[in-house]
């Protein structure tokens, strides 16, 4: 591997694909190492190395297979200098499927039972290998192993063989510090440093005792793991990160009529929140004042503002909704929410607006209440949908997990202490039902809390419920 790891780290170094400093993530957490092999489409010489690399790894190995997978995008390239160079027949993993056409997700000849070998450049936790492996065994091809030009030591490796994949890399990111330590290319305290932060920074396997409570792919992450996924939404790693850090995964749905109301619920529960949501036209003194201080206490205790508007009409019309009328949504709310009874249109007119704003929408892909006929084929299309604007789509408004996609959240109303319903057709679960059996991420409660007569106290209480039950989910002590 010593001679691998020379070739790889000076390939990097010349690419400009591999720096040290202070870089911050999507996450916000701070990195001392980036990494980026985008680049080497722009270096033939290099890109045509690492394809041979990769090869010969794969040829090393001993591993048999009928066809080559590049994950996307950057694997792309080195899975076609591979197959063209070595007569083997390459399928593509689409990211979104077309909405015209076949709309397959997998290009290529598929044969159902041929075993396809997966290429990737980098790995950190797995999560862009078992995506792709997902879609092309779901297209009926077996997929066993995947090759990796660098292995970044961060968990990867072991989350893969959990889920019966075979990682093989041509080398990791220590043997190619040490390489550049040698050849005097970085400090010995850098070198150090980035040891100490991939040490730190270990995604997890999780060991499933018994049945799971919900289906998994064999990839169960913390918040803050979930939040270095490649193209998570960058609304929902801040959501991520902060719900870790005040250990949190309440959403308050401020169903108020009074501004002063409002505003008090944000000072006194936000503390306890990681999101409070809005049904902003039912206010009767609604002002833009208002919102303003609103959105002052949310910097304040770091929670996010998600006006509950349920855009629902073409795209041309819920654009002028977001964006201006009396509410003028867009300018301070971090997150809205649209059903896709009409189509696309109606992200891609929300998107027109939300995405130079850096906002982000949940899709409405199950409702709580009873005879709801968003289910079936309905929250399948939700879901591709999302996956479709995924670069403003982060999430879904849902009874259970709908996605397996770990990029995506899952919030779910309908959530009471006691489980039970209301005259108006409403159902109630408990937190640990939703959080650790139906596989949600963040339970949103109103009446629950509001009908107390301490607040603080009764969010609390829901804080710790559903903050356990996420707990137990991962399989740690609390």
């Amino acid at each position: 591997m010593a001679a691998a790891a020379a070739r790889v780290a000076a390939a990097l170094r010349e690419a400009g694909a591999l720096r040290f400093g202070d870089f911050v993530l999507k996450s916000g957490r701070a990195s001392p190492v980036y990494i980026d092999l985008r680049g080497l489409v722009s270096h033939p010489l290099l890109l045509r190395q690492a394809a041979d690399l990769l090869f010969q790894t794969a040829k090393d190995a001993g591993l048999e297979y009928d066809c080559v997978c590049g994950v996307p995008y950057t694997a792309l390239p080195l899975a076609t200098i591979i197959c063209s160079e070595n007569q083997i027949p390459m399928l593509i993993r689409r990211k979104e499927a077309k909405d015209y056409g076949t709309k397959r997700l997998v290009e290529g000849t598929i044969n159902p039972g041929e075993t396809c070998l997966i290429f990737e450049d980098v790995v950190t936790s797995g999560s862009s290998v078992l995506e792709t492996a997902e879609v092309l065994q779901k297209a009926g091809l077996k997929v066993t192993d995947a090759v990796v030009l660098l292995d970044r030591e961060q968990g990867g490796k072991a989350r893969l063989e959990e889920c019966g994949i075979r990682l093989h890399s041509v080398c990791t990111l220590s043997s190619v510090l040490e390489i550049l330590q040698q050849q005097g290319e970085v400090a010995v305290e850098m070198v150090e440093k980035v040891k100490k932060f991939i040490q730190g920074n270990v995604f997890e396997p999780v060991a499933q005792n018994g049945p799971a409570p919900v289906k998994r792919l064999c990839k169960e992450l913390s918040f803050s793991a979930r939040a270095e996924l490649p193209g998570v939404h960058p609304i929902a790693a801040r959501l991520f990160m902060l719900m870790e850090k005040k250990q949190t995964n309440l959403c308050l749905s401020a169903d108020v009529t009074s501004s002063k109301e409002l505003l008090q619920l944000a000072a006194i529960l936000g503390p306890s929140i990681c999101i409070l949501k809005t049904h902003i036209d039912i206010l009767n003194d609604f002002t833009q004042e208002v919102v303003k201080e609103l959105r002052m206490l949310a910097d304040q205790h770091e929670f996010l503002i998600f006006e509950d508007r349920k855009f629902a009409d073409i795209g041309n019309t819920v654009k002028h909704q977001y964006e201006g009328g009396v509410f003028r949504i867009a300018s301070w709310s971090d997150v809205v929410n649209a059903h896709v009874v009409p189509g696309s249109g109606v992200v891609k007119g929300l998107k027109e607006v939300g995405l130079p704003l850096q906002r982000g929408c949940l899709l409405v892909a199950e409702m709580s209440s009873q005879g709801s006929l968003a289910t079936g084929d309905y929250t399948k299309a939700a879901v591709q949908m999302a996956e479709d604007n995924s670069d403003f789509v982060f999430g879904f408004i849902s009874g259970s997990r709908v996605s397996n996609k770990l990029e995506f959240l899952h919030l779910t109303p309908g959530v009471q202490l006691q489980t039970g319903g209301d005259n108006l057709g409403q159902k109630y679960l408990s937190p640990e039902e939703v959080i650790t059996r139906k596989g949600s991420d963040i339970i949103i409660v109103g009446r629950g809390i509001l009908s107390a007569s301490d607040r603080l106290q009764e969010a609390e209480k829901y804080r710790k419920a559903a903050w356990e039950s996420y707990v137990s989910r991962l399989g740690v002590g609390a």
